[in-house]
C-alpha cells in the first residue's frame, strides 16, 4: 500500500521539524522550498533552517521556559535540537550554535531521508490533501495573498531586527575581557566595559543616529511599524530613556572587570557566532541604523574602535496570523482541517518556539493523513502550552507573538517553597515526567 502524502511548504526550522516528525510517523513528505530560485529579503543561504536574527537559542536550563521547551523536544526526538547539540558553540549557560554548521546538518538530514522528497519551487497555493504551511515571517507576496484571500486568514505585521557581527581579530582585548555573568559556566562572552562618560557619549550618538530607509515591501504596509519587544532595535530601546539600556543589553551586574576588580558603569557583551570563535555578535544590538552609522556609533564601544563588521544589523518585516479561533491546538485550521500552519506565522516567537510548533503540526498532520487520532499535547508541558496560547490567545483581546514562558503553562495547583526558581523547577519536573510517557514513535 502506498504511503499517504503530506505536503509541507517552507524549509525553515518549523518546516524541517514538521517534515522530520511526519516522516518518522510513516508518511511520504513532499517538502517545497523556493530557495535557491527565490529568496526573502532576510535570507541568503541555500541551506535549510537558516538562522537570521541571532545564533543563540537562549537558556539551556530547564528552570527557564525556553530551556524546558528545548529539553521536551530533545526527549521527543527533535531534529532541530539534535542539530543544535551537534553544532553548539560555547555560550555560558545559553545554547548557541554555529549557524553554517547548524543549517548544513539539518539540510543533509532532510535531503537524505528516504521518505522526504525535496521540491525546489515556490508554492502559491495548497491542494486538497494534507498540507503544512511553514513559509515563515517573510512569506512571499503571492503566498501571503493566497493565505489572506483564499484561506480567509487576516495577516498582521511587526518588524524584526538582527544584530551585527564583528571579526574577533579586530576586537581590542586589552580593553575587553572574557567572562560570563555571575561566572556561570565558562567565560564565553567578550565584555566591553564603559565608564559613565563613555556611556553618555555612546547614548547620545545612538539616539540621534540615522536609521536606514525602509525597503519598498515595508513601505507598502502604509502604517507605523510595530516592533516586537523580544527583538527590538537597540536605538528604539534607548529612546525610552537614558537608563533603559543599563537594565537591558548593557546591564553590568554580575560582570567584574579584572582590570579594576569592580563592575563597570555599563557593559556591552559579544557572543561567539561560530565554533572557530572568529566571529562574535553584539548581544542585544539588533538595529535598523544605516551601515555607516553602525560603524560610527558601535566603534565608540571600548574595544571595538577598530572593529571589522562581517555583517551589519538589518531590519525586516514579519507576518503572523490572528491565530486564536482560526487554528486549533494541533495548529490546524478550524474551517479547513487539512491545512496546518507552523512557525512564526502562527504567533509563536523565537527559533525553538517555531520548531516546536513545527513538531506539533508535523505530528498531527501525519496522524490525520494516516487516519489516526490527533495528539493534543498537554498544557502542563511547554510545547502544549504554546499550542494552546496560539489557538486560544491570552487575556488581552489583541493577539501578540509570544515566546515560551512559564506564565502560559498550566499552574501547579499548590504552593512551592523556595521562590520563583523552585516553582519553575517544579513545573519543569512535572512537564518532563509527562513527556517521558509519550510513546508516539515506538514501533
Amino acid at each position: 500500500m502506498d504511503k499517504p502524502v503530506l505536503e509541507i511548504i517552507g524549509a525553515g526550522l518549523a518546516g524541517c521539524e514538521a517534515a522530520w516528525q511526519a516522516a518518522r510517523l510513516g508518511v511520504h513528505v513532499r517538502l517545497f522550498e523556493m530557495k535557491p530560485q527565490k529568496y526573502t529579503p532576510a535570507h541568503h543561504s541555500e541551506s535549510f533552517a537558516e538562522l537570521v536574527c541571532s545564533n543563540s537559542l537562549r537558556s539551556d536550563s530547564t528552570s527557564n521556559a525556553i530551556g524546558l521547551l528545548k529539553e521536551e523536544m530533545r526527549r521527543m526526538g527533535s531534529l532541530v535540537m539534535e542539530a543544535a547539540d551537534a553544532t553548539k558553540v560555547p555560550a555560558g549557560s545559553a545554547l548557541a550554535v554555529d549557524r553554517k554548521l547548524f543549517s548544513e546538518y539539518i539540510t543533509e538530514k532532510i535531503k537524505n531521508h528516504p521518505d522526504i522528497e525535496v521540491v525546489s519551487e515556490e508554492r502559491t497555493e495548497v491542494g486538497d490533501g494534507y498540507t503544512v504551511i511553514a513559509t515563515g515571517p517573510l512569506t512571499s507576496d503571492p503566498m501571503a495573498d493566497y493565505i489572506r484571500d483564499e484561506l480567509g486568514c487576516d495577516n498582521l505585521h511587526f518588524f524584526d531586527a538582527a544584530a551585527p557581527i564583528v571579526d574577533f581579530a579586530s576586537i581590542d582585548m586589552n580593553k575587553a575581557f572574557f567572562a560570563s555573568r555571575y561566572d556561570k559556566g565558562d567565560a564565553d562572552y567578550i565584555n566591553c566595559p564603559m565608564t559613565r562618560e563613555q556611556y553618555d557619549a555612546f547614548y547620545d550618538a545612538l539616539v540621534t543616529a540615522k536609521e536606514a530607509e525602509l525597503k519598498q515591501f515595508d513601505k507598502d504596509m502604509q502604517k507605523e511599524p510595530t516592533v516586537f519587544e523580544g527583538c527590538m532595535p537597540v536605538e528604539v530601546m534607548a529612546r525610552r530613556g537614558r537608563d533603559t539600556l543599563l537594565f537591558g543589553p548593557l546591564k553590568p551586574v554580575g560582570l567584574i572587570d579584572p582590570k579594576t576588580g569592580k563592575e563597570a558603569y555599563a557593559v556591552v557583551q559579544l557572543r561567539k557566532e561560530n565554533v572557530a570563535g572568529t566571529m562574535f555578535n553584539l548581544v542585544g544590538f539588533q538595529t535598523h541604523l544605516t551601515f555607516e552609522e553602525q560603524r560610527r556609533v558601535f566603534r565608540m564601544i571600548p574595544g571595538l574602535e577598530n572593529a571589522e563588521f562581517l555583517r551589519y544589523g538589518v531590519m525586516h518585516r514579519n507576518t503572523y496570523l490572528n491565530s486564536p479561533g482560526m487554528l486549533d491546538e494541533r495548529y490546524a485550521m478550524k474551517n479547513k482541517p487539512n491545512v496546518f500552519f507552523a512557525g512564526q506565522m502562527t504567533g509563536v516567537e523565537g527559533y525553538i518556539e517555531s520548531a516546536g510548533s513545527g513538531f506539533v503540526a508535523g505530528v498531527n498532520a501525519a496522524l490525520a493523513a494516516l487516519g489516526h487520532e490527533p495528539m493534543i499535547f498537554d498544557t502542563k508541558t511547554m510545547i502544549g502550552a504554546m499550542a494552546y496560547y496560539v489557538s486560544h490567545g491570552g487575556i488581552s483581546s489583541s493577539f501578540q507573538p509570544m515566546n515560551a514562558n512559564f506564565g502560559i503553562i498550566e499552574p501547579l495547583g499548590y504552593r512551592v517553597k523556595g521562590g520563583k526558581t523552585a516553582k519553575n523547577e517544579a513545573l519543569a519536573a512535572r512537564s518532563l515526567e509527562l513527556v517521558s510517557l509519550i510513546r508516539l514513535f515506538d514501533n
